[in-house]
């Protein structure tokens, strides 16, 4: 029976995700691989949000200023042991180094060092962990997986994301008032601690199953990248496609930014744990979602209708809710559109994104990619976050204000979509 129920679940992924029979011990792992590290990473999500409603919008914008000043930094450091690191230790050595801060921050909590300050410390850090683990993680993919194989497969890796982050919320959602938010911390980290394994198998099977191989790939493999470690910041500035992807996650930041500002200021009069409780219950709604996309929609739409219109079709979504919520300005509609575009983002932008990075050099992969996910991204939280405070705190922007600025910024960003996505359906995937 265990052998029939394995095989009509091979011929479902196969149909679903278009997998090929060699490539699906490399999926399902990468699959479980984005799965624990989601859901370690959506265990302490809910606990950092919840954070932000005891805090002013400036509070909030100062944080956010220095999550970008440490993710500088933090990319910068990345770039050095990129350099001098053998790649197959560097992802895991990661993912060991956040989860052991976890720990640190946990002991801190139980110290009697100011809480106040622990708890900012922990909203910048988790913050930086947040685009940091997601990064490495597509540039692994993007290192193990060939341009064809991103297109089909990508997008059925991606539900392993959603799943975890479903499960990782439901965490804090059912156990946060019984648990204790300090108890959270340290269930994450053992959680992130599991994903080490799995990376050294998903090395493995890269050769066995998969062949992709080469011989300058193992060699970089074995003695590290090399360079400059700011070569990322020098590849990105004089490279138009990288700019016009960190233009694209630059906008898509913009609305992140509006429509988190306007949720936290709504739940302000509840307690901790409740928010806590809340901002999960959200994660579990938008991440159901994003299995419906990222399982039957994103590679379709990849592969049928191009990375153009895939890139394009969740910011044009974005807009018309956006007008909507001018002409409506209600609370339900709000939560509404932060479900939506978190699911659009995380089912069907952010994969189609990250195949944009299958036809540039490993050198960028590595380098650029991080400065423009980690630095570029934090950067526009940044931004945006000061401009959200002047738009209400300045100029006296109500909802259907700010959510026409919204529709302005992620008309560009859909035009942006449309440019990357031309662009990479006429360059191949170098040598």
């Amino acid at each position: 029976m265990s052998v029939q129920l394995f095989a009509r679940m091979k011929r479902l992924m196969q149909f679903t995700a278009k997998i090929e029979p060699h490539e699906l011990r490399a999926a399902m792992v990468s699959f479980t691989l984005v799965f624990v590290l989601m859901a370690a990473y959506y265990i302490l999500r809910p606990v950092r949000d919840a954070m932000a409603s005891d805090w002013s919008d400036a509070q909030v914008s100062v944080l956010w200023t220095f999550t970008f000043l440490f993710s500088f930094i933090a990319a910068a450091i990345h770039g050095y042991f990129v350099s001098r690191v053998q790649l197959r230790y560097l992802v895991p050595g990661i993912y060991g180094f956040f989860a052991s801060t976890f720990v640190g921050v946990y002991i801190l909590l139980g110290s009697s060092v100011n809480v106040d300050w622990v708890n900012k410390a922990f909203y910048v850090w988790v913050s930086v962990f947040s685009l940091f683990q997601v990064s490495v993680f597509w540039s692994f993919m993007s290192d193990t997986f060939n341009k064809d194989q991103s297109t089909r497969l990508f997008g059925f890796i991606t539900t392993g994301a959603s799943i975890g982050a479903i499960v990782g919320p439901a965490i804090p959602a059912l156990f946060a008032e019984n648990i204790g938010i300090s108890n959270l911390l340290l269930i994450a980290s053992l959680v992130l601690m599991a994903t080490i394994p799995l990376i050294f198998y998903i090395q493995h099977l890269k050769h066995v199953d998969l062949g992709n191989h080469d011989v300058h790939a193992d060699m970089a493999m074995q003695k590290g990248l090399g360079g400059n470690p700011l070569a990322g910041y020098q590849v990105f500035f004089k490279t138009p496609f990288l700019l016009g992807i960190g233009l694209f996650i630059f906008l898509y930041a913009g609305i992140g930014s509006f429509v988190y500002f306007e949720l936290k200021n709504l739940m302000v009069d509840f307690s901790r744990e409740q928010r806590t409780q809340y901002w999960a219950l959200i994660d579990v709604a938008t991440n159901t979602l994003t299995i419906i996309s990222g399982m039957f929609i994103t590679s379709r739409l990849a592969s049928r209708f191009g990375l153009a219109l895939t890139l394009a079709l969740v910011p044009v979504c974005i807009v018309l809710g956006l007008l909507t919520v001018a002409l409506v300005p209600l609370v339900w509609m709000v939560v509404a559109l932060q479900i939506f575009r978190r699911a659009g983002n995380y089912g069907i932008t952010r994969p189609a994104r990250e195949m944009l990075f299958t036809i540039v050099d490993r050198e960028t992969r590595f380098k650029a990619k991080q400065v423009i996910d980690v630095v570029v991204y934090r950067g526009g939280d940044v931004f945006w976050g000061w401009s959200f405070t002047a738009l209400t705190a300045l100029l006296g922007l109500g909802v259907a204000g700010v959510a026409l600025v919204g529709a302005a910024i992620a008309t560009l960003w859909a035009a942006v979509g449309v440019f990357l996505g031309r662009h990479f359906a006429t360059h191949d995937r170098p040598d």
